[in-house]
């Protein structure tokens, strides 16, 4: 009983994940026209901002367009099939930067211009990405018995990606023993490898996890 109730609350059920992509897309593409207009607001990296600045400057907006798009369309799938949403890659960059850029470089700049348009506009183009991650994991991941991961969630992307690590560790000691132990010695070796260790960590997990499986209640 708890567990179907748990399935249809707010933060448990597939139909609020648009919602969330597309409120804090919002507030991204909104951050894109503060800078496009004051110069300032931007949710980004330097670098990636700069690419867009060039555009602004020079004309040219296909760097920033073909670097976003590109980073939007790879986090989309990834979304869809390891279950975690880059907020740096999909909305920081993708929507923050690829799209303004994009429509940009086709002479659309109302909805960059406008601060109430800008904001209806990320809040839409984020309800669509989050549902297409949503559509596609459903004809994907979900058809097998088992997802072999969580449900879709956000992840820190872009330089706060290294903060996620200790707590991917966290939650692989929640999950079992073995698996903990896995996702720490792999993120010590990362460590040694001077690579982030939220990869190690994930990976250790998983390969413990597929030696000692956990078991799942009914």
């Amino acid at each position: 009983m708890n567990e179907t109730l748990e399935k249809k609350d707010f933060w448990y059920a597939d139909w609020s994940f648009p919602i969330l992509v597309g409120l804090l897309s919002a507030g991204v593409f909104a951050g894109t026209h503060m800078y496009v207009t004051y110069g300032v607001g931007a949710f980004n990296e330097v670098a990636i901002v700069a690419m867009l600045k060039a555009g602004l400057d020079g004309g040219s907006y296909g760097a920033a367009a073909a670097f976003g798009a590109s980073f939007l369309f790879a986090r989309i799938l990834e979304g869809s099939l390891v279950g975690i949403l880059d907020i740096g890659g999909a909305i920081l960059t993708g929507i923050g930067i690829g799209v303004p850029a994009i429509l940009l470089s086709m002479g659309i700049n109302q909805p960059i211009d406008n601060y109430a348009l800008s904001l209806v506009t990320g809040l839409a183009i984020g309800a669509l990405v989050g549902g297409l991650i949503i559509v596609i994991r459903k004809f994907t991941i979900n058809q097998s018995n088992s997802t072999f991961g969580a449900d879709v969630m956000m992840g820190a992307g872009n330089a706060s990606g290294r903060f996620l690590g200790p707590l991917i560790i966290i939650s692989a000691c929640g999950a079992s023993i073995p698996v903990g132990i896995g996702s720490v010695i792999g993120a010590l070796v990362f460590y040694l490898w001077k690579k982030p260790i939220a990869g190690g960590a994930i990976l250790g997990a998983m390969i413990f996890g597929a030696i000692f499986p956990v078991a799942l209640g009914d």
